[in-house]
């Protein structure tokens, strides 16, 4: 059993090494070849963060292990809001772009609605995957048009030629050997995760949502933190939700189309995704109170996220206190959330409007 947990682990470092190089070479690739840097910075920089993903659930699609593929994009789109915003938050007070309010935060809404929907039937049929990844195509052209319509073809073109750092044999070699340990680090993480899960009596879905998913954040994690770190917060909440619209579209949509289609397990439709749901609701009043995460906001996201891995805990070892967990949760800590929610909301709000009259009222001038 060491062996297997061993196993996990160096396939982890393998997965995380290997997305890096493929990146890297990626880059270098498409710089040498002068493709635009605005479709680079949105096609590579999104792949760059969710390599990992792509690979597990890719893995786990084709091994037929339908419900760590589930697992790990569900409980990635989980973590990657509750745990490294929240923790960004911690560290720093998180400044909101008006963009990400009005057009970022709907879309992850949207879509996390719509993979719930589609799932209720509790089959993702190829088709369905198919349509998430013509979305996906949409939203990449729509990406790259607004990065150009807000940078202008002056700033677009200004910088010359990318730098190319290696010749392209020693690009391409990196490339092939970035491929194969992504693959291999994916395959031995997928195949211990599933045995560990069995030995312990959990499920493959619960090994997915947690171990798993939390192993495939980890570079939207260090991306994210070292922004924090930065002084660039903003780029932690762009991050995140890039990330987590290509791991619905492609990352779900591929896994659905490679693998003819898979079932979607009840526990999945009970309680993972409707909570994948409400995390990205959670976001917009959030978001809204002033256009920023503050400490305190970034801290309710940590204490949501141990309160779902305690439940998934006490489901799995069945254990008796569960039922209090529940109805805790349930009748005073998410009503309390929701009315203080509310209540910021409103406040942020009404302050708004109450300026624009101000603001308003200093065009008019006096009389």
């Amino acid at each position: 059993m060491i062996l297997t947990y061993l196993l996990f682990v160096l396939g982890l470092v393998f997965l995380l090494a290997g997305a890096q190089w493929l990146v890297d070479s990626s880059s270098g690739i498409a710089a040498r070849y002068e493709i635009p840097p605005v479709f680079v910075g949105v096609v590579i920089v999104a792949f760059a963060t969710s390599a990992p993903e792509v690979a597990v659930s890719l893995d786990a699609a084709l091994a037929g292990e339908a419900a760590v593929a589930l697992g790990n994009v569900v409980g990635s789109n989980i973590a990657n809001i509750l745990v490294i915003l929240g923790i960004s938050a911690l560290l720093a007070p998180i400044a909101i772009r008006r963009r990400m309010v009005l057009l970022d935060v709907p879309i992850v809404i949207a879509l996390s609605v719509l993979v719930y929907l589609l799932s209720l039937d509790g089959l993702l049929q190829l088709w369905e995957g198919a349509i998430m990844l013509v979305l996906f195509i949409g939203f990449i052209i729509f990406q790259v048009r607004q990065i150009q319509k807000e940078s202008g073809p002056e700033e677009t073109h200004s910088e010359g030629p990318p730098k190319v750092e290696h010749p392209l044999p020693v690009q391409i070699g990196i490339f092939v050997v970035g491929l194969g340990t992504l693959i291999l680090g994916a395959h031995w993480m997928v195949d211990s995760a599933v045995e560990i899960a069995r030995s312990l009596g959990m499920s493959e879905l619960v090994i997915g949502l947690t171990i798993i998913a939390i192993g495939t954040s980890l570079p939207e994690l260090a991306t994210s933190v070292m922004a924090a770190f930065q002084g660039k917060q903003d780029l932690s909440v762009g991050n995140v939700l890039g990330s987590n619209i290509f791991n619905l579209l492609f990352v779900l949509g591929l896994s659905s189309v490679v693998s003819n289609g898979f079932e979607v397990s009840e526990a999945a439709i009970a309680l993972d995704l409707p909570f994948m749901v409400a995390v990205s609701i959670a976001c917009l009043p959030i978001f809204f109170t002033g256009h920023r995460i503050t400490r305190w906001e970034g801290g309710v996201f940590i204490f949501y996220y141990c309160a779902y891995l305690a439940y998934l805990f006490l489901d799995v070892t069945g254990h008796e206190l569960l039922p209090r967990f529940n109805a805790v949760m349930i009748w005073f800590v998410v009503p309390i959330t929701v009315l203080t929610l509310g209540v910021l909301a409103t406040r942020a709000w009404y302050l708004n409007r109450l300026k624009k009259k101000a603001d308003d009222l200093s065009k008019q001038g006096p009389g």
